[in-house]
């Protein structure tokens, strides 16, 4: 029998994260799915808890669970060795761990808002990198590691109210072009995945923020017609993680219902 493909995932609890842990099951991979489970003081709506963390290895016998905060890097050096002592080695890892903070224009946005943004969203991404690209790249030649972050359609547009989380999220697309050019001739490859409004908790959080009492109307630019559901974005990720990928690196994956056409 051959050995699974084997993925770390955060932000895996629940949305996009949780979607992309169960389309990788489903299709045979090991996953390592780590998630802070707690509410953070600086988030002003709930974050996911650790029941919906142990529900994806109750319904998966390859996935294997971590409570770790992305801003803690050496949680996520646990991860990776968590996944190469339990399945073997390394072949995909996915930064889907992200928060959103906003409401008022730039100017209005405090430090702390900012410092969060950027520890979680950005610093996060990086912390996954510097954690799990060394085990992408123990895997012998021919290799096909894929490194991918979860960014947004906000880091391809202005969003009114939402300029820290903008700056953010195109900084996400920043560092994987630079990454991918990291990569380069090693096999390995870094993409981004843009998905535009998606039905999670962070995009209900997104409605309160606008006073909007149903989701639907954040969706209003997308060609879709409606919100995304996180499989139809995980769908995309999942392929991202796959050897058939291997054309794609340093560019993003615009996921977001044509919100970007």
């Amino acid at each position: 029998m051959s050995r699974p493909r084997v993925a770390v995932v955060t932000g895996a609890a629940r949305g996009i994260g949780a979607a992309t842990v169960r389309r990788l099951a489903r299709t045979g991979w090991a996953v390592v799915a780590v998630d802070r489970c707690a509410d953070d003081p600086d988030v002003p709506y709930p974050l996911a808890g650790p029941a919906q963390l142990d529900a994806l290895t109750q319904e998966f016998a390859l996935v294997r669970t971590l409570r770790a905060d992305v801003r803690d890097e050496a949680a996520l050096h646990t991860a990776v060795e968590t996944a190469e002592r339990e399945f073997g080695g390394l072949d995909a890892a996915v930064a889907a761990a992200a928060v959103m903070l906003g409401g008022g224009p730039v100017w209005e946005q405090t430090d702390a808002q900012w410092r969060t943004l950027l520890d979680v969203d950005v610093m996060g991404v990086a912390h996954l990198a510097r954690a799990a690209v060394p085990a992408l790249l123990r895997r012998p030649q021919p290799r096909t590691g894929r490194f991918v972050a979860i960014a947004s359609a906000a880091a391809h547009r202005g969003l009114w109210g939402l300029g820290a989380y903008c700056a953010a999220k195109h900084a996400v697309a920043g560092l994987i072009r630079g990454l991918a050019c990291d990569l380069r001739n090693t096999g390995v490859n870094a993409v981004a995945v843009s998905p535009g409004s998606t039905r999670t908790d962070m995009l209900r959080a997104t409605a309160d923020l606008y006073d909007l009492p149903e989701v639907d109307e954040l969706a209003e630019q997308q060609l879709t017609g409606r919100p995304l559901e996180p499989d139809e974005v995980a769908a995309v990720v999942a392929w991202a993680c796959s050897p058939d990928s291997f054309a794609v690196t340093g560019s993003v994956l615009h996921a977001d219902g044509g919100f970007t056409a």
